[in-house]
């Protein structure tokens, strides 16, 4: 496999783990209703995923223009590409349940202050 998409690949593979970390701490946040925390993290796993999209688009537009052996199969940047699909999944269902755990928050707070 051609090196640059080897680092490529792993550059996509850490900046998506980075954002699974994140993703995470904003859940473990959202669980003790620290939505301020919850919302830090998930903005800092936008940042992370973004980056790992645009090593993808450079490893895509790398291949187009031939910097890369375009008949060569990688299974490292298949894996990678899995991962940063994956974790966007993650990022977006975790955007829902946090919202989702705000609106029950609001609704109790209101319930305990009749």
């Amino acid at each position: 496999m051609d090196d640059l998409l080897s680092q490529q690949a792993m550059k996509i593979i850490l900046f998506a783990g980075d954002a699974r970390v994140n993703c995470k701490n904003a859940l473990m946040a959202t669980e003790k209703n620290d939505f301020e925390t919850a919302a830090e993290e998930m903005k800092v796993a936008k940042t992370n995923i973004t980056a790992a999209h645009k090593v993808q688009t450079q490893a895509i537009q790398s291949e187009m223009s031939e910097e890369i052996n375009v008949h060569e199969h990688s299974l490292l940047f298949t894996h990678a590409q899995d991962t940063l699909m994956t974790i966007y999944s993650e990022i977006n269902m975790a955007n829902h349940l946090i919202k989702i755990a705000k609106q029950i928050d609001k609704r109790l707070s209101s319930l305990e202050k009749k």
